[in-house]
């Protein structure tokens, strides 16, 4: 029998890293397919050509797909490899199909070879520019957007478009009250960084990579995971690991202490601090303590990571210690350490509608996720999104919360059967959602369960970043007029994926093959209609933070065209849908009049604004101008902040030049304790939205039957 696991997700591609550790650069040697990728390829094309909804042919049609897709996960924005280079490549643009079929992969690490070799040519120029400084009153831009752009046809060309790359970081560093020698340590160091990480990429990166262009050439939400790729995906699904409890990131050469879970194994034992860089790792079965100073960060992963109760010897160079600075060894008992950051949160909200004070229950819930392995272990205690969600409502109804409303902002899916079960807390029983395969069958996901954990006042938050397991809930609670949709319209996902575990169909002792995340069915609303492209439609809306043309469902080529099909008979609770109007008026009204709203729209504008910009000014005086003009926009809204006795957040929200992981952990550290204390408007508007249908519906909100429903016909 296929083991496989259904869940939804907005995102589809995941990067897997080597399972074999190396400090060094990865030899040209080494980046050679194996015997064991091209069997995966096999059995890869097999259930993409046979099982997939949208099963195409590995035809030459289909190698240009997947050749001009894997050229744009290397070099999507076109700054490596030269118009000559693609050029070269052509022949492959309609043989990569055989190349999977006669399992002589060398094509996509022949084109890959070449994309390193670029990488080496522009990072030693950009570090040459570096030495050398730049001259900021010339009148010239830097276009950073060129995913449209056309390969460079020359060196000299390429060149051009570096020097003002690199010349804009320095600008962007200097704008931000940096000194030119430390912006030529910082620009250095970013780029050598990059060549290093670059070349530790290995054959399984590039397997995974040129797999991938396979696999979302036929639909964007199928994917190939390698053995790493899949642990680190139950893992995110369970919601723990057995380690030693952090969150490491890459700095430099080292690898460093980013942050520390709660009642983890280095919390508990106290002796390692943020910012506190691991130097070498040991194990119990042998004296050695492995150097990692210079590994991908993966492969330290790798070493820390292990079974629960056994020991991890670290050397650790504490943060406040200069390179080659005396270390310490640390042995630690390996536990199980709970991911809690992306588990179901709670919180209560109180807002004032008409003069009368609200408690509104607010839960966040980030992902929908299950343990499945404990599950079909028959572990009793196993974990889900279900079970703390219910158990959180149970804690807010003793709180004597008025209405509860369930944040799904930015929750790009999971577990299908979590969606339908979560829907089963608010509603007494009935279909939730229909599943079309490729066979045109149509099953019906029904929430069995009699009786319902909370009947109370009900609103979901979402906006567009809410997906696939996300947009199936929020549809149920609005098919079913049990409770309010309230933000922007949804990503528009309305596919099904199925974890599919290669070596486990092709009987391999150990991981080899790794698993396939492949989009086996459609799902409809219990109304008939579609979320695909389409989305949730908020009853309330929100201002839109990002437009449908530049992120949702309808910006791939090859995603799954919009349909509907026959609805499924159900019991309405209430109309809600009357109170729309009601609840639009007055939330426009309180927004005109909010200042904290109006900031918040004034800033949205203002990043719609910038997102939509393509190039900048390499220009000092112009620069400058447009910095003293941003942060006087940022002082006057600061300043109205501080009136409403809230605290300014301008430092945060500024440039500082510097890239992802680069401020190290304290500052990290500091931003996101900023970003925790931030108000968040949008989330207090939809209480009090929730407080006026509270007002003004009453008993519409509840999980009562509409009395004029026929509950022996369809609602549609």
């Amino acid at each position: 029998m296929m083991r496989i696991a259904t869940f939804l997700t907005a995102f589809a591609l995941v990067w897997v890293s080597a399972v074999d550790a190396k400090p060094k650069p990865v030899s040209l040697s080494e980046l050679e397919p194996t015997k064991d990728q091209a069997e995966a390829a096999i059995w890869a094309m097999r259930h993409l050509t046979r099982i997939h909804y949208k099963s195409e042919a590995l035809d030459d049609a289909m190698s240009a797909e997947i050749f001009s897709r894997y050229l744009d996960s290397l070099d999507g924005d076109k700054w490596f490899l030269l118009a000559s280079d693609v050029e070269e490549f052509e022949p492959y643009r309609t043989t990569l199909d055989d190349a999977i079929k006669t399992k002589a992969l060398g094509a996509a690490f022949t084109i890959y070879k070449r994309y390193l070799k670029r990488v080496g040519e522009r990072t030693a120029y950009a570090r040459s520019l570096v030495k050398k400084g730049f001259d900021f009153t010339i009148d010239e831009d830097y276009v950073y957007d060129r995913e449209d752009a056309p390969y460079a046809t020359s060196k000299a060309e390429l060149d051009d478009l570096w020097r003002r790359r690199v010349k804009n970081d320095w600008l962007r560093l200097s704008l931000a009250g940096k000194e030119d020698a430390e912006i030529q340590k910082t620009l250095d160091r970013r780029y050598a960084d990059f060549q290093v990480r670059v070349e530790q990429l290995d054959r399984e990166d590039v397997f995974q990579t040129f797999l991938n262009a396979y696999a979302m050439a036929i639909e964007p939400h199928t994917s190939y995971l390698g053995p790493r790729a899949s642990e680190n995906f139950a893992i995110s699904m369970r919601l723990s690991l057995e380690g030693i409890g952090a969150v490491l990131q890459r700095e430099g050469e080292y690898t460093m202490v980013r942050t520390i879970v709660p009642g983890g194994p280095l919390d508990l034992d106290g002796r390692i601090k943020t910012g506190d860089k691991i130097v070498g790792v040991g194990q119990p079965d042998s004296e050695e303590v492995i150097d990692v100073v210079g590994w991908r960060l993966d492969d330290v992963v790798d070493l820390i990571r292990g079974p629960k109760g056994t020991e991890v010897r670290l050397e650790v160079l504490p943060k406040t210690a200069v390179a080659g600075g005396e270390t310490k060894i640390v042995a630690l008992q390996r536990d199980k350490v709970a991911l809690e950051e992306q588990a179901a949160k709670k919180k209560v909200i109180e807002v004032e509608i008409d003069d009368q004070k609200r408690r509104i229950g607010v839960v966040e819930l980030p992902t929908f996720y299950m343990d499945f392995a404990a599950r079909q272990r028959g572990d009793a205690d196993y974990r889900s999104s279900t079970r703390d969600v219910s158990a959180l409502i149970k804690e807010l109804k003793k709180e004597n919360v008025d209405g509860v409303v369930i944040d799904l902002r930015n929750n790009g899916g999971g577990s299908l059967a979590e969606a339908t079960d979560l829907t089963g807390l608010f509603i007494d029983s009935g279909p939730v959602v229909q599943v079309r395969d490729s066979s045109n069958r149509t099953t019906i996901e029904r929430d069995r369960r009699s009786g319902v954990v909370y009947d109370g006042p009900l609103a979901v938050l979402v906006n567009r970043a809410s997906a696939s397991a996300s947009e199936i809930f929020a549809a149920a609670i609005q098919d079913y007029g049990r409770g309010l949709v309230i933000g922007e319209t949804t990503f528009g996902k309305g596919t099904v994926q199925n974890l599919v575990d290669l070596d486990y169909i092709a009987d391999n002792d150990s991981a080899k093959y790794g698993q396939l995340k492949m989009t086996i069915a459609q799902f409809f609303r219990i109304d008939g209609s579609s979320t695909q492209h389409k989305g949730v439609i908020p009853d309330v809306s929100f201002p839109t933070t990002i437009d449908a043309d530049e992120y949702g469902e309808s910006t791939y080529d090859n995603a799954l065209p919009y349909t509907e099909i026959a609805p499924v008979s159900y019991h309405r609770f209430s109309t809600v849908a009357t109170l729309s109007q009601a609840l639009e008026a007055r939330h426009q009204k309180r927004a005109a009049a909010d200042e904290e709203l109006q900031l918040f729209f004034e800033e949205i504008a203002d990043y719609k604004q910038a997102r939509a910009r393509k190039s900048v000014s390499l220009n000092l005086a112009t620069r400058q101008r447009e910095r003293a003009e941003e942060e006087q926009k940022q002082a006057d809204r600061d300043a109205r902040r501080v009136a409403l006795g809230e605290e300014s957040h301008r430092a945060s929200r500024l440039d500082d030049g510097l890239n992802a992981g680069e401020p190290g952990a304290a500052v990290s550290e500091l931003d996101d304790e900023d970003e925790e204390e931030r108000p968040d408007v949008l989330l207090t508007e939809a209480a009090r939205i929730l407080g006026d249908a509270i007002a003004i519906g009453g008993p519409l909100l509840a999980a009562q039957v509409d009395p004029t429903t026929d509950s022996n016909k369809a609602v549609h």
